[in-house]
């Protein structure tokens, strides 16, 4: 007997054999269909993770609104507690986030007070789910302070640290920090804290004053048990901008940090600098000023190294000026830059508290090809080593622009050494002084490496030196080069006398018929 289907126009027959056909009215499918597609969209949209992407549309809705300047979220007495008061104040580590669940990242907080006198939200981020991260005061120690009771229940953290077992499996120490403003700063397995970061630069070195964006508000991504990096999310705020930030953290000897950002402008500013990094140089061996200082030498870093889309490597000695310095160096493609730290002898600083022999160096790579622009070193004097005096950042020909979201990335990494930057040989000290010529000035640069070293003392090695804008800008004098055995490298000494009082900008390399053999080595010689 053959199957007959219902001849109702509204029924739809079902695909299942003749034995069992069953007859569901169209009215009904159509019902289970679309509880069906429901359920499917619902199930997708609870199942997406929070991401970059989630930020980004909060800091593009927020740049459609009119900015408001934060308000003091803390109390003024709070704000007024000492260095040592503040420092006295402890997260407890049994309370570090994702502590009770023995994974292999963990994160501590600040207490708001003294220069931090705002706060900023943090979200804790797992999967999907988003959920606040509430202050309470009980989460610290206050140590021998005696304003505990006074703190507000809701007061709100000034940032956050993030650790990981980098020395050994069983402490987890202090990998990166994010507090103040957009400052972030890290470290490697075996150095101390010193040379920070920062999300953005606007109008730095400005007549009109600098603008100091701040992030508001963070998301922590639950990492897993056996995650190898953390990833964490910000939003950025400023009168000029709103920005979202991604920062994938990757601690080891060298910590590395990938960071994606996208930008959107409420106004045009006149300048923003990408990547900037922030440092301290107080006096150094070729400071031409006198400190009374019981150290030879007190700086976080000791130079700026620069690798051009060229191929050439160049590294400018820092300097503490007499007066605001801004310097560009500008080129057609930049493949890295960096506040180094290079000088590792513990004679040359003498500091058994600081460790600035210990301090790491911090190196920016560009993600894709950033374009023509310039490179900023921005020194200003400072009659003390409490100061970041050191910013240096990238400013691109095409400026981001109102209306249009603006995408950057790159990856920064907190090291101690690294051979490879640059390959060849580098200079390794700097020091001048009046030499033996009238109105004229000495500079002595050693430069090491392998290939330096293993040249025999009786080769002959030149020293290609130049001098800009115009080559009767200065007269040079003499100069010649040596094996330094104490280094192994070889000297570079030569004079000049400036002709009249303008800044005058000097380069040096060595070369051995004809071949390269260093860096190029950069100095401003200011009036």
């Amino acid at each position: 007997m053959g199957c007959v289907p219902d001849e109702r126009p509204d029924a739809v027959l079902l695909p299942r054999s003749c034995r069992a056909v069953r007859v569901v009215p169209l009215r009904g499918v159509l019902a289970l269909l679309s509880i069906v597609a429901m359920l499917v969209v619902s199930r997708g949209a609870a199942a997406a993770p929070f991401g970059f992407d989630d930020v980004a549309a909060r800091a593009h809705k927020l740049a459609e609104k009119q900015y408001e300047a934060p308000k003091v979220q803390v109390p003024e007495w709070l704000g007024k507690i000492t260095y040592d008061q503040w420092r006295d104040i402890r997260f407890r580590p049994d309370q570090a986030l994702w502590h009770e669940k023995a994974l292999p990242f963990r994160a501590q907080f600040f207490h708001p007070g003294l220069y931090y006198d705002h706060t900023v939200k943090v979200n804790v981020v797992d999967g999907a789910t988003v959920r606040r991260l509430d202050f309470s005061p009980s989460l610290f120690d206050y140590g021998r302070n005696d304003f505990a009771s006074k703190v507000p229940q809701d007061l709100g953290f000034a940032g956050f640290r993030i650790h990981a077992p980098i020395k050994t499996k069983d402490y987890f120490d202090e990998v990166i920090v994010f507090l103040g403003a957009s400052y972030f700063r890290g470290v490697g397995r075996d150095q101390v804290f010193g040379m920070s970061a920062r999300g953005l630069a606007i109008d730095t070195a400005l007549p009109s004053g600098e603008e100091f964006p701040y992030f508001k508000e963070f998301w922590l991504a639950t990492p897993t048990a056996k995650a190898k990096d953390v990833t964490v999310y910000a939003l950025l705020e400023s009168a000029s901008l709103t920005g979202a930030y991604r920062f994938v953290i990757q601690p080891g000897e060298q910590t590395i940090l990938h960071v994606q950002a996208r930008l959107y402008l409420r106004r045009q500013p006149q300048k923003i600098g990408i990547a900037p990094l922030n440092s301290m140089f107080f006096h150094g061996e070729n400071t031409g000023r006198q400190f009374d200082d019981f150290r030879p030498e007190v700086h976080d870093s000791d130079g700026l190294l620069i690798a051009q889309g060229t191929g050439e490597w160049m590294w400018r000695p820092l300097d503490n000026p007499r007066a605001l310095q801004v310097d560009k160096f500008r080129m057609p493609g930049l493949r890295g830059y960096g506040l180094v730290q290079r000088d590792r002898d513990f004679a040359s600083y003498q500091d058994l508290e600081t460790h600035l022999e210990l301090r790491p160096s911090g190196w920016v790579t560009p993600h894709g090809d950033w374009g023509a622009g310039h490179l900023e070193l921005v020194e200003i004097p400072t009659k003390s080593d409490t100061n970041d005096n050191v910013a240096a950042y990238w400013v691109p020909d095409v400026q981001p622009k109102v209306g249009e979201p603006y995408d950057f990335s790159y990856t920064l990494a907190w090291y101690g050494d690294d051979p490879s930057k640059p390959p060849g040989g580098r200079t390794v000290a700097t020091r001048r002084d009046g030499g033996n010529k009238e109105n004229a000035q000495r500079f002595v640069v050693d430069f090491a490496g392998k290939t330096l070293e293993a040249i025999p003392a009786d080769q002959v090695v030149r020293g290609d030196v130049t001098i800009a804008p115009e080559d009767d800008a200065a007269e040079l004098l003499d100069q010649h080069v040596v094996k330094n055995p104490a280094t192994g490298g070889w000297r570079l000494t030569f004079q000049v006398r400036p002709k009249r009082k303008t800044p005058i900008e000097l380069r040096a390399f060595l070369d051995k018929a004809s071949d390269t053999l260093t860096e190029t080595w950069s100095y401003a010689l200011v009036p």
